[in-house]
């Protein structure tokens, strides 16, 4: 395989991805319309969340989950798989879930942690790093950056770790591997982004602005003048897709093409290349945003583990296939 190439998986669209694309048309969309307008209803979404952390997440008998600590915030190992690290003593994948920066949880993201600690063979610390609207975008890059810095002084190579986030965890994830960078840091072995939040200069979005089933394109600029308020952001920390990628390691980036981030996600994959990055671009067809979350439903999410497998077999030397029974709850 490849690591520098586009691919289009010609999959047929199933049944669930047609209910489940209708249903979020009719539900998720409007509440974005009508939620996200004023600064109280992320303080209302950060309350909510707190009460999600308590709702059972269901998960399958061969995974765990352990509490973690951190210097400014905590987070879970999750441990799936009969051989989930056997072979690979020492390696790790960090995982920073999105919502937008104000909502979700590691507990949230558990249909994608347990899953990547399937695929990559190692165990998954889920960060819970510090979101708005009480906290701001540096305190969340500083909880990254934190807990990176305690796997390498806890003795994980940074040659054994890999990066992963969706949403705005793809937009943290692509900012720690800049600042991993500009620091002159060892950076980790790869990396991957699921339909990553990478521009939150004031540009309008207007591809798939109709044809996204679950985010409103002009919610997205509100709250990407909100979390820049008072900031630069066309500062590659701020707005990763202007950064220069030179250096960094391989990088995955999977998106649907109806989403309104897939333009941002494709511009990152390109201007990575001019940096001499490889990159596999995956745009799965009329997928919707970090569909890999939808897992336990979708056929195609449980498809898109198998192809991130597939990558972390060449970027990272993680041997052993993957099947369908593998990531199937």
């Amino acid at each position: 395989m490849h690591l520098d190439r586009d691919v289009t998986p010609d999959y047929p669209l199933s049944w669930q991805a047609r209910a489940l694309t209708g249903l979020m048309h009719g539900t998720f969309k409007p509440a974005s319309h009508l939620l996200l307008r004023h600064s109280l209803a992320l303080d209302a979404a950060a309350r909510l969340g707190e009460l999600v952390r308590l709702v059972p997440v269901g998960m399958p008998e061969h995974a765990s989950v352990a509490p973690a600590a951190f210097a400014a915030c905590g987070g879970e190992w999750i441990r799936a798989g009969q051989r989930s690290d056997e072979g690979y003593e020492g390696r790790v994948l960090l995982y920073l879930h999105g919502g937008g920066y104000f909502s979700c949880s590691p507990r949230t993201h558990r249909p994608i942690t347990w899953r990547l600690s399937v695929v990559a063979r190692r165990p998954v610390l889920a960060l819970d790093y510090r979101q708005g609207p009480a906290h701001n975008l540096a305190d969340s890059l500083a909880d990254a950056l934190d807990a990176y810095d305690c796997l390498l002084k806890r003795g994980h190579d940074a040659a054994d770790v890999i990066i992963a986030g969706d949403s705005a965890g793809g937009h943290l994830t692509l900012a720690t591997l800049l600042a991993l960078r500009d620091r002159g840091l060892p950076l980790p072995v790869a990396a991957i982004c699921l339909s990553p939040w990478a521009d939150l200069t004031d540009f309008p979005r207007r591809a798939n602005r109709w044809q996204d089933p679950m985010l409103a394109a002009g919610r997205v600029r509100w709250l990407a003048r909100r979390w820049t308020s008072g900031l630069d952001p066309c500062d590659p920390l701020v707005s990763p897709v202007l950064g220069d990628f030179t250096g960094l390691p391989p990088l995955m980036i999977v998106t649907g093409s109806t989403e309104v981030l897939r333009d941002e996600a494709h511009r990152v994959a390109v201007r990575a290349r001019e940096g001499g990055v490889p990159v596999t671009y995956e745009e799965w067809p009329h997928m919707p945003h970090v569909f890999p979350i939808l897992a336990d439903v979708l056929p195609e999410a449980r498809l898109a583990f198998r192809h991130m497998a597939s990558f972390l077999a060449v970027a990272a030397g993680v041997a052993g296939p993957v099947t369908e029974g593998d990531v199937a709850a």
